[in-house]
């Protein structure tokens, strides 16, 4: 008898357990991260732009949240992909430009392989772009990836380590495979990370978008009559006969900007970015029905981000690469109705490093001591809770881009210090205020001497505090 008592007192605690387990996996939300390339800020309807159409995208923010003042560690692809999923600056993962980081990119401590860890499954469908290397990364149960940047129709996709040509459109071909995903069972919490080709150049919309905005009128900014007085950094002389010193930017019949970094930036150019958007926000609509039939969607976290900006034509420049706004700041929605409030829009300085610890936050799981941002968890419980006022961002050159050096800046609600770290009289400051375009250069104003100095020492200090 006592043996039978104890028998049955280990099958109500074996039953206990596994409850407590199976409400604890429920408790845990999906999600899903949506990532594009080089779109910038303003460039969806919900942040303001005057005639694209992103309805799937904008619901991310009008039932969740929408940050206003969101930055990236580093305006450029591969590093800033690096801050997405490591929490890292580019200076501590090492992932510093686009260079060839394969191998180390298969060492990188990410979210999406704590997650995998702690019992999610994990799926990465889209553009890894940190080396040339397409084969799985640590951490995934699913892989659909390819090579470096990819190719827009007809692409070879390495499907869980097997490469092979499929027929169709890139960003339709990672949406079915997102879907496919989603849709398939799961026992576990899952996450999706899929970050699209889209809408880094060539821009290529889908077929069916190509005449999209085609009447719509591109207004332009006064930026892209920048003389670049002020920006001696922009027209020095370069010993490299490729990189000729830039005019300052002119009017054409484009209406953009011409010299700088990337010559003028053509109209159609601006249509066709917005035009392969149009795809991204389509698969986003067919992951909202998914869930919504399963009954999944107010259990899901859903992202939308870009790992950086993009100039078209601001001061002369195209791409990105720079310190100024178009380049550094990006959009960022978040939407679960468990935490976050519908409607709800945030004015903090938020980073691309704070993504993991929110999402390890979010699911239980252990922050590494490693990792450089904050979980954005108390923002949603307090929107006054204790922020950052500043924050460090940073660029590292290379070799085929001279014309842009190696750089760190600060930035707060009113003021920009860039300084170029290799080069003497060419930092640049600045008064978001009164400049928010950043075309006045204070740099040697007597009145700016004082904000400069507190400037200069903000820098110091966030370089001492992330090493």
């Amino acid at each position: 008898m006592g043996k039978l008592k104890t028998i049955l007192s280990l099958l109500v605690v074996f039953a206990l357990a596994t409850t407590a387990r199976a409400a604890e996996a429920a408790a845990r939300p999906n999600i899903i991260f949506i990532l594009v390339d080089d779109l910038r800020w303003d460039a969806l309807g919900c942040m303001g732009h005057p005639f694209v159409k992103t309805p799937n995208i904008d619901r991310i923010a009008k039932e969740g949240a929408l940050f206003r003042n969101f930055f990236v560690s580093i305006p450029l692809c591969s590093p800033s992909r690096g801050s997405f999923l490591t929490g890292q600056y580019p200076h501590t993962h090492g992932v510093i430009d686009n260079a060839d980081h394969s191998a180390l990119s298969h060492k990188l401590i990410t979210f999406p392989r704590l997650l995998h860890d702690a019992g999610y499954e994990t799926a990465c469908i889209g553009k890894w772009h940190m080396g040339n290397d397409d084969s799985p990364r640590p951490g995934f149960d699913r892989w659909v990836s390819f090579k470096g940047q990819g190719a827009y129709e007809n692409p070879v996709l390495n499907v869980d380590g097997k490469a092979a040509k499929v027929d169709g459109y890139m960003t339709d071909l990672l949406n079915e495979h997102a879907l496919n995903f989603v849709k398939a069972e799961h026992k576990k919490p899952f996450l999706l990370y899929l970050p699209h080709k889209a809408v880094h150049g060539p821009f290529t919309p889908a077929k069916r978008h190509k005449e999209l905005y085609a009447d719509e009128p591109i207004k332009s900014a006064p930026s892209l009559n920048d003389s670049l007085e002020g920006k001696p950094v922009a027209t020095r002389p370069l010993e490299n006969a490729a990189a000729k010193k830039p005019k300052a930017a002119k009017q054409n019949k484009s209406g953009q900007g011409g010299g700088g970094n990337g010559g003028h930036v053509p109209q159609k150019t601006i249509r066709d970015q917005l035009r392969a958007l149009a795809a991204v926000d389509e698969g986003l609509g067919q992951l909202f029905k998914a869930l919504e039939a399963a009954n999944q969607l107010e259990n899901t976290l859903m992202i939308f981000s870009s790992d950086n900006g993009f100039f078209w034509g601001e001061h002369g420049f195209g791409d990105k690469r720079w310190a100024y706004d178009e380049s550094i700041r990006d959009p960022l929605l978040m939407r679960y109705p468990k935490l976050i409030k519908p409607g709800t829009t945030l004015d903090q300085f938020v980073l691309n490093i704070d993504l993991p610890p929110t999402l390890l936050e979010l699911a239980g799981a252990p922050i590494p001591k490693a990792i450089q941002g904050r979980s954005l968890l108390p923002l949603f419980s307090d929107a006054k809770a204790p922020w950052r006022t500043s924050f460090l961002t940073e660029y590292f050159q290379e070799k085929q881009y001279p014309r842009v050096p190696t750089w760190q800046a600060v930035r707060t609600d009113r003021w920009k210090y860039i300084q170029y770290v290799d080069l003497k009289d060419m930092d640049e400051h600045y008064d978001l205020k009164a400049d928010p375009y950043e075309m006045k250069n204070l740099i040697q104003q007597a009145t700016a001497q004082s904000t400069l100095k507190d400037m200069k020492a903000e820098l110091e200090r966030l370089r001492k505090q992330f090493n």
